[in-house]
């Protein structure tokens, strides 16, 4: 299998990405912003194909609209959770944007069902690169900003009292996730994002009781559902994207079944907000 060198490109991809997505999907899940994420995805969707229509590369123009969508969310603040009913209308009207600007160029109509389905196995050497940059930024980014993103997650009231500025906490994480979606959608699609960003977080919030268990037991559960995604793939002549949605699927419903994690002090991470607050 790994004689080939798309199939060697698609592992290298699929690892950047969930190393990626599954640490910054871990702060998604706690600070409840799961549905804003997957709005981020359709956002970046209208700006792919509105890319496309001019004549520039679809993945930068998915992740311009990303983080100005992601800016525009994070100015919110604390605000910008429970609001399912606006995310719920920015995720409908840029699908319907996207929907508009592919009619205007049908020519591209392939190019966008990859965007919306994803194709990791389609993943050049160029775009490889770009990935990987990316994601060393946003992880850098993410690990910058971890502490004080933490604190205002779990007890804002505290850290805004601390001179934590919660809409800035905000706007840089939500730009970091812009990074995360635009990179996800190379490997599980628009539609799909859920699948690397979402699943592997939540499975390992119930089954890791602290906050580094927890990003490194999601790390590696993207990771292990994406390899054996590619591999099933391999196998059967069936999309990746498919084999990985399902594992992702499985893996969280089995996390169902196994006792909660204890946390270790009424919440994962809670210790970590002392330790902070303490300094």
């Amino acid at each position: 299998m790994l004689e080939y060198d798309f199939m060697q490109t698609a592992f290298a991809a699929g690892t950047v990405v969930a190393i990626v997505a599954g640490a910054v999907g871990y702060f998604l899940v706690l600070r409840n912003l799961t549905f804003a994420g997957h709005a981020l995805s359709h956002v970046g969707f209208a700006g792919a194909t509105g890319a496309l229509l001019v004549g520039m590369s679809p993945f930068w123009g998915l992740l311009l609209f990303t983080l100005a969508a992601s800016a525009a969310m994070g100015l919110l603040g604390e605000r910008l959770r429970g609001r399912d009913v606006a995310v719920g209308v920015i995720l409908s009207m840029s699908l319907g944007l996207g929907v508009l600007f592919l009619s205007l160029y049908t020519a591209y109509a392939t190019q966008a069902t990859a965007l919306l389905f994803g194709n990791v196995l389609g993943v050049s050497r160029d775009s490889l690169l770009s990935l990987a940059a990316l994601g060393v930024v946003s992880l850098v980014a993410l690990a910058a900003i971890s502490r004080p993103l933490l604190f205002a997650t779990l007890d804002p009231e505290l850290a805004e009292a601390k001179g934590v500025s919660l809409r800035l906490v905000s706007v840089l994480f939500l730009l970091i996730v812009g990074i995360a979606v635009a990179e996800a959608v190379q490997i599980v699609g628009i539609l799909l994002v859920f699948a690397l960003m979402v699943g592997p977080a939540a499975a390992a919030l119930r089954l890791a009781s602290g906050l580094k268990t927890g990003v490194l037991l999601s790390v590696f559960l993207a990771m292990m559902e994406t390899w054996a995604g590619i591999m099933l793939s391999y196998v059967t002549d069936w999309p990746p994207t498919f084999w990985i949605t399902m594992l992702g699927s499985a893996v969280y419903l089995l996390s169902l079944l196994a006792p909660r994690a204890a946390p270790k002090a009424a919440h994962p991470a809670h210790s970590h907000v002392h330790a902070v607050d303490a300094d």
